[in-house]
């Protein structure tokens, strides 16, 4: 496994990940950092975490609860993963997947009611939707209409 890490955001990383650059074909699937930082300023149901590689600042996604997830599941002790990135020049050295990996048990240590994650993946992001199923995570049919087409609702339980 790489020298992957998940910390809580701290302003220290705001610099790096607001540097982030994903290509067009990406970018269309997930919210940039810098964007989604500016929702969990909003929102104190909006948890930002880093993704970190060798004290390096690689990845970014939100954890979300509270009644705001309500068009992913009724389980009121559910957490949604959104606008997970790995920084484009960062990509395809596994942080993705060694971060989806140690997710549970970040969870479970952090948020102790949580019973169960959450993502959307767009059906033209197979690679994403791949990298999750390896991680763990379950296609049980859910199909959510996302804004750049239908999504696949993916769970895991914690």
């Amino acid at each position: 496994m790489a020298n992957t890490t998940l910390a809580f955001f701290e302003e220290k990383h705001r610099e790096a990940l607001e540097k982030f650059y994903l290509p067009e074909d990406q970018e269309k699937f997930t919210q940039l950092p810098a964007k989604a930082l500016t929702f969990c300023e909003e929102d104190d149901k909006r948890t930002p975490v880093v993704i970190e590689a060798s004290g390096k600042t690689v990845g970014f996604f939100v954890l979300h609860t509270g009644e705001n997830i309500q068009d992913f599941t009724a389980n009121p002790n559910a957490m949604v993963i959104r606008a997970l990135s790995i920084n484009h020049p960062e990509q395809g050295k596994g942080y993705a997947k060694d971060a989806m990996l140690q997710l549970p048990e970040f969870v479970t240590v952090n948020f102790p009611d949580v019973n169960e994650l959450i993502l959307a993946v767009n059906f033209k992001n197979e690679p994403a939707k791949k990298l999750y199923e390896k991680a763990g995570f379950v296609d049980r049919g859910q199909i959510k209409h996302g804004p750049v087409g239908p999504q696949y609702v993916l769970h895991y339980d914690v």
